[in-house]
């Protein structure tokens, strides 16, 4: 077979096709055992070296680096070739595999006592210089490496982390496989229903005036597939949700999602327990406990303020509403008459705390999280309350403070008083962050549980009821009759796994009963049009033989970014938004030419200058 011709890249070098020669061994691929023995690599140069007429090349592919060398008494063309390489160029070299000589081996890294020495160079292609360094850390702002986002693609941390992605795939696949779970995709293109984002929408050109939505999550689908018989379902599942954007949110996710019919609860929280094992083990190498905890939602937000804890922080609240119905501190009586919550927040042998750092609590209560304030107490050594409410305690209440709170010389209680939800925000911030700073955290990688119990209801601020999770979400069965009396008081099946205090998915039973999702979109407010209109085709599923069903989404981004160590999810994602919903390299979201928006039957309103 002929070789090609070189292509022509005037002032520069000159650039070959690979011909005949065909790459025989990854970088990884090549050890102390291959020396000797004749390979062909192929990949990028990482860096250039020139000592004394010998030219040492670091050449790097997906796997890993290795050391090659070009010497002008082996290879006399590949060495002069070699003097034009820069970061970033595209070859394939060919060599034998040798030993270092002594005093350039390094231990510190993967083949640091073997290189290549090269006989053959094929410059596959020239590259412009880089924007940053192609390293560990690439030493540049964020939004630089998105703009720049197939160099990024190129750093080690991100080759990890979408390895880890792929493992992370192909381990839930396995694990729900061997459960005799099979895969289905659903729709993309699907219908708008209010799941607790907003959609994105996408305008129908053969129905004008119509939309489709992406989908939030596959939940209807896969309840109509239980319905259809097909009793264990998942599915690697796009999601997408218009909202505001943070580190651990994007607009478009990736969900492990599941359903299988005739189950409760604990059949379902047995499986998910499985496969969080199996994905941990096989993609970190990590043995969770055997069993994982559980504790209920009321617990999780009575000890530490919310319903996704990190249990290794060994600092709990303490609630004194009683304490202070009577009190004489006015702020804090006069916010339990309105209905809200006074509780603590007590941190023990809290003596290197100073007021200075205090203050800046207070301050950050009032500036960051809409607080009034925050209230405080130490206990002197001598048993002295130290405080600005101490005098308007009484004995008494000083007495059940110190009861409740356990608190003793060196401790520190901080107080917060306002509405239920702004108290446990405001405490569960100051729970965490002191707990890290001072220390107070079990020595020990993982906390993994299970929230369970929740209520199927919350109050929202206008006063109306809403749902806590999802419309669909199934009652505990014994609460079923509160739906006509005391629908806030109703139990959820709902369920959520959460490790190191951030949730990574979330599940519950379904209504297989038409009856009684029919009486939860009413109390949602839904009239029966409404409900027939946005959710017809679940009803009429559920009145043709539906069994019980249940089902769980795991956070797949999520999860990766916690094996990884990620800050955000921004480190495990290929080609991510930015916070503003923004994908840099691409361009997107842009403006779309006018006849595209003709044919689709829109028209833009003008913007307002502001």
């Amino acid at each position: 077979m002929s070789e090609p011709t070189t292509t022509s890249n005037p002032g520069r070098l000159s650039l070959h096709g690979m011909g005949s020669l065909r790459r025989t061994a990854s970088c990884a691929e090549v050890d102390n055992s291959k020396i000797g023995q004749e390979v062909v690599l192929a990949g990028w140069v990482q860096r250039r070296r020139d000592h004394g007429g010998v030219i040492f090349v670091d050449l790097r592919d997906r796997g890993s680096f290795l050391q090659v060398v070009f010497r002008p008494d082996i290879a006399e063309s590949a060495h002069e070739h070699a003097q034009n390489l820069r970061s970033e160029y595209v070859i394939l070299v060919k060599g034998k595999v040798e030993p270092r000589s002594e005093d350039t081996v390094n231990p510190n890294i993967r083949a640091g006592d073997i290189e290549l020495a090269v006989t053959e160079l094929r410059i596959l292609n020239s590259a412009t210089p880089p924007p940053f360094a192609i390293e560990e850390d690439a030493g540049v702002d964020e939004s630089v490496r998105m703009r720049h986002r197939i160099h990024d693609l190129r750093r080690p941390p991100l080759q990890r982390a979408l390895r880890a992605r792929h493992n992370l795939f192909q381990a839930a696949r396995a694990a729900l496989s061997d459960l005799d779970f099979i895969e289905i995709e659903t729709p993309i293109l699907t219908k708008s229903t209010p799941e607790g984002a907003r959609d994105f929408l996408v305008p129908s050109r053969s129905h004008p005036g119509d939309f489709y939505a992406l989908p939030q999550s596959p939940q209807i689908m896969k309840q109509l597939l239980m319905v259809a018989g097909y009793e264990r379902y998942f599915q690697l599942s796009r999601c997408f949700r218009d909202e505001d954007l943070r580190a651990d949110r994007q607009p478009e996710f990736t969900q492990i999602d599941l359903e299988m019919s005739f189950v409760g609860e604990e059949e379902i929280l047995a499986v998910l327990e499985q496969v969080t094992k199996r994905i941990f083990s096989d993609v970190g190498g990590i043995e969770l406990d055997a069993n994982i905890k559980r504790i209920s939602f009321v617990e999780a937000m009575d000890r530490y303020g919310c319903d996704k804890p990190d249990t290794r922080i060994q600092l709990e609240l303490v609630e004194l509403t009683e304490v202070f119905r009577s009190s004489e501190l006015r702020a804090f009586r006069m916010g339990v008459d309105k209905g809200g919550i006074v509780k603590c927040l007590p941190i023990h042998d809290a003596q290197g705390m100073s007021r200075g750092r205090i203050d800046k609590l207070e301050s950050m209560v009032k500036k960051e999280l809409g607080g009034k304030g925050l209230a405080w107490v130490r206990v002197m050594d001598d048993g002295e309350w130290q405080s600005p409410i101490a005098k308007f305690l009484s004995d008494q209440e000083k007495e059940a403070i110190t009861k409740a709170t356990e608190a003793r010389p060196g401790s520190v209680l901080l107080f917060a008083s306002d509405t239920k939800a702004r108290v446990n925000a405001i405490l569960t911030r100051l729970r965490t962050d002191l707990g890290w700073e001072l220390g107070r955290v079990e020595d020990r990688p993982w906390d993994v549980l299970f929230v369970v119990s929740f209520p199927l209801f919350e109050e929202a601020e206008d006063g109306s009821i809403t749902y806590a999770h999802q419309p669909f979400v199934a009652p505990v069965e014994e609460d079923i009759a509160l739906l006509e009396t005391d629908p806030l008081g109703v139990r959820a099946t709902h369920y959520d796994l959460v490790i190191n205090g951030v949730e990574i998915g979330s599940g519950s039973l379904r209504n297989h009963r038409s009856d009684v999702q029919r009486k939860i979109l009413e109390i949602l407010g839904y009239s029966e049009e409404e409900s027939r209109e946005l959710f017809g085709f679940l009803l009429d599923g559920l009145e043709i033989g539906a069994p019980p069903h249940g089902g769980f989404a795991f956070g797949l981004d999520r999860m990766v970014m916690m094996l990884v160590g990620g800050e955000s999810l921004r480190d495990v994602t290929a080609f991510p938004k930015t916070q503003r919903g923004q994908d840099l390299l691409m361009g997107a979201p842009s403006v779309v030419a006018l006849d595209q928006l003709e044919e689709l039957g829109l028209q833009l309103r003008p913007q307002e200058d502001e």
